[in-house]
């Protein structure tokens, strides 16, 4: 039989699993008698962890939430994949996680097992991470806390809002949901102004506390993701875009990631493919996507755009010694 700091390691572990546990089953795990089960329960309680038993023959245990934070005991899988996505998060877009997941991933890596370590230092030494075309303004964790609670509570948000025309606005929004699209963060919204759904950056908004009053949810447009995804396009960029391309919808679409932007037909042979971003040069990006793959395309707004690409392809002409006034037309 285990030592009894040992076995209460171990009952701890086992209460952490989401499920009721009966009496039987854990005494069985820890191979003591039910008598010292609940003793070990008991041990637990005056150590601050919220064990709650049920009685009668369905009866159980269970841990509640408490003061304290309980350690965790990890196997090796579960370790390794802790410990790989506190890296990740480290190198992520929200402010102040990215410190606190450096810390904590401190901690967890001084204690591994050699063996686990070993794991976890091969995987990070021989990984690259490439940036993507883009990378999105940092947003403040403390910010998305407070638009999650919100949502959470059905309480409505108040904020000052730069659109993408920097134009400075004060909007009273019925918060629903938050979405991570690429590296950027967005509220979908009910605007109580507007009377109708939008899709806002988070990194542009300041909430003004305290919060709203709550309101009764509304039905939520069951196009959510086209609704983000329409709503970038059309209105959280600087700079957009609606690109004509010479194929198919289905043929462009596949080869587009939809963080890019979204393809709409036209016909069996051309589509419309809206992209945006906070600079013609992001834009453009963005539309070579459609080039690498061999599509002809034309662009004809916005004229940022359009310059940029002229003076970009007379660049690329003369690279290879041709003539540059051949970059005059904007067909790709």
């Amino acid at each position: 039989m285990l030592e009894t700091s040992a076995r209460l390691l171990r009952l701890l572990s086992l209460l952490q699993i989401p499920r009721a546990w009966t009496g039987a089953d854990l005494a069985d795990r820890l191979e003591v008698t039910t008598r010292t089960l609940r003793n070990d329960v008991e041990r637990l309680r005056l150590l601050g962890y919220p064990v709650h038993g049920t009685r009668g023959t369905a009866g159980g245990y269970r841990l509640g939430v408490g003061a304290n934070l309980p350690p965790l005991l990890l196997d090796d899988e579960e370790a390794v994949a802790v410990t790989v996505g506190l890296r990740t998060a480290a190198d992520g877009g929200i402010a102040g996680v990215d410190d606190s997941a450096m810390r904590a991933l401190a901690k967890i890596e001084r204690i591994l097992p050699n063996h686990i370590r070993r794991r976890v230092a091969a995987l990070h030494e021989n990984t690259d991470v490439v940036p993507g075309d883009e990378v999105g303004p940092r947003v403040d964790g403390e910010v998305l806390s407070v638009i999650a609670a919100a949502c959470r509570d059905h309480e409505r948000l108040r904020f000052d809002y730069l659109d993408h025309d920097q134009n400075a606005t004060r909007r009273s929004v019925e918060p629903y949901r938050l979405v991570n699209w690429g590296w950027r963060w967005y509220l979908v919204a009910y605007d109580l102004e507007r009377d109708d759904w939008r899709t806002l950056r988070v990194d542009r908004l300041v909430p003004r506390m305290p919060s709203g009053p709550r309101f009764a949810p509304r039905r939520m447009p069951k196009d959510l993701v086209d609704r983000v995804t329409n709503g970038v396009s059309a209105a959280a960029w600087r700079f957009v875009a609606s690109v004509t391309v010479h194929a198919a919808a289905d043929f462009v679409s596949a080869r587009i990631p939809p963080v890019a932007g979204t393809v709409e037909a036209i016909d069996d042979a051309t589509c419309l493919f809206h992209t945006g971003a906070d600079s013609a040069e992001a834009l453009a990006v963005n539309i070579g996507r459609i080039a690498v793959h061999g599509l002809d395309f034309t662009v004809t707004e916005p004229p940022e755009l359009v310059a940029l690409l002229r003076e970009q392809g007379s660049r690329y002409l003369r690279s290879v010694g041709a003539d540059a006034s051949a970059s005059g037309s904007h067909r790709g």
